[in-house]
């Protein structure tokens, strides 16, 4: 019986496992207890793992059990499917090699890179070790934040979530306008909009080159004060704002004032410019031509002659006007003599204002020069005062020019008349 039981099963039981890196031989004595089945081969043998083996007979002789039974020494690459594990092998459970199961169909241990998709292991396997294309390392599928970058898909990828570092949550540099706050940013309003709060990823600023929308009118990109666009307020520079435009200025007193060192045109006041300096010119003409009322010095020439002397305290003249005789006119004619405008009437007449100066000598708002007539010549009408003929008063530009004496006329209209005499009066 024992003779029987060894030549069926021989004197040695020996299973061999083979896998990628070490053997595993497993060598079962006579006294183990073991049932040995009446076949000429042993039965399949499952106790390591879930791999499946199957023994093979051994011959007697105490030598190593062979891998094929034929002792031809084969691979088993011809055998891997037949549920035996073959030199050359890893695992083979026959019809359960599966291209997503534990043991592949060319016999390996399923392993990451293999080209088989290890079902329940491993979302992918495209069998090479790329990290750029949709399969990466651990044979997991590639999305944004795996620290690989995607080729055709991702532009940049740093294995975070963080949107301000650079590379933002969907794998794509950050930008300036892109809404999310990055390093070298001081604001970020999702725009590329220049004209708000926020041009460039910078805050707004007067001096920027950016045009902030009702907040700024001008911004040349620069802080200076004296170039066409004014710094820190960026307006656009005009003459009487206070600030010299270098090469357009030559003066700026914050003001448009006519009558200082610095009138309207921001040009130093001198003598003919048109502009009376106060204190320093008697009149200017517009010109430095002498005998035309005001000389080059512009010094008044004035050969006025006097109407009546001290009247309740004034002193009346009649002064040459050059050109029409308007109000402006005539009053500028009574200014470079030195001398004021008088007023047409009392208080209240409309034909006073701020620059005719009030002697209260004519009571008759509308007669214009009636009482100074009554006064020269004895009768109430100035047309008919020969001292008065051609003779102007003042009207508060509120007539057709000056209102005139000529001979049998009065209050001819001094928008129709030149070279006539202005009334002036000296307090």
């Amino acid at each position: 019986m024992l003779a029987r039981w060894q030549r069926q099963c021989g004197m040695a039981l020996e299973l061999r496992l083979l896998g990628r890196d070490r053997s595993l031989v497993l060598i079962v004595g006579l006294s183990a207890v073991l049932a040995c089945s009446s076949g000429d081969s042993g039965d399949g043998f499952t106790g390591f793992g879930s791999l499946s083996t199957t023994a093979t007979a051994g011959d007697g002789d105490g030598d190593p059990a062979e891998t094929s039974g034929d002792g031809d020494s084969d691979t088993g690459n011809e055998d891997c499917g037949d549920g035996i594990v073959q030199a050359g092998e890893e695992c083979d459970l026959g019809t359960q090699n599966s291209e997503s199961g534990q043991c592949t169909p060319n016999c390996f241990i399923a392993s990451c890179g293999d080209g088989y998709v290890y079902e329940g292991f491993e979302e992918c396997d495209d069998g090479n070790p790329s990290n750029t294309d949709e399969c990466v390392s651990g044979c997991k599928l590639a999305t944004c934040g795996d620290g690989f970058v995607h080729d055709g898909v991702e532009i940049c990828d740093d294995a975070n979530d963080d949107p301000a570092d650079g590379c933002n949550s969907m794998c794509l540099p950050g930008e300036c306008g892109d809404g999310i706050l990055q390093d070298g940013e001081q604001c970020d309003d999702g725009n590329s909009e220049t004209s708000d709060e926020c041009p460039a990823c910078q805050l707004a600023f007067c001096g920027d080159g950016y045009i902030q929308a009702g907040v700024e009118a001008c911004d040349d990109g620069n802080t200076a004060s004296d170039d066409a666009c004014t710094h820190p307020f960026c307006e656009p520079a005009t003459c009487g704002d206070g600030i010299v435009w270098t090469g357009v200025e030559e003066c700026d007193d914050n003001n448009l004032d006519d009558d200082d060192a610095c009138p309207s045109s921001c040009i130093p006041a001198s003598c003919g410019d048109g502009f009376k300096q106060t204190g320093v010119e008697e009149c200017d003409d517009g010109n430095n031509v002498s005998e035309d009322g005001c000389d080059a010095m512009c010094f008044a020439e004035c050969d006025g002659d006097i109407v009546v002397d001290d009247w309740n305290g004034y002193t009346y003249f009649k002064v040459p006007v050059m050109g029409a005789m308007t109000d402006p006119n005539i009053a500028q004619a009574c200014s470079d003599c030195g001398l004021a405008t008088p007023c047409a009437a009392t208080a209240g007449c409309n034909y006073n204002d701020n620059i005719c100066l009030q002697t209260n000598n004519e009571p008759s708002c509308g007669n214009p020069m009636q009482a100074l007539s009554q006064l020269l010549c004895n009768n109430g009408n100035p047309g008919s005062c020969m001292a008065l003929w051609g003779v102007y008063q003042y009207m508060g530009n509120n007539w057709n020019g000056g209102c005139g004496a000529e001979q049998n006329s009065w209050c001819s209209q001094g928008n129709n008349q030149n070279n006539k005499f202005a009334l002036c009066v000296l307090p």
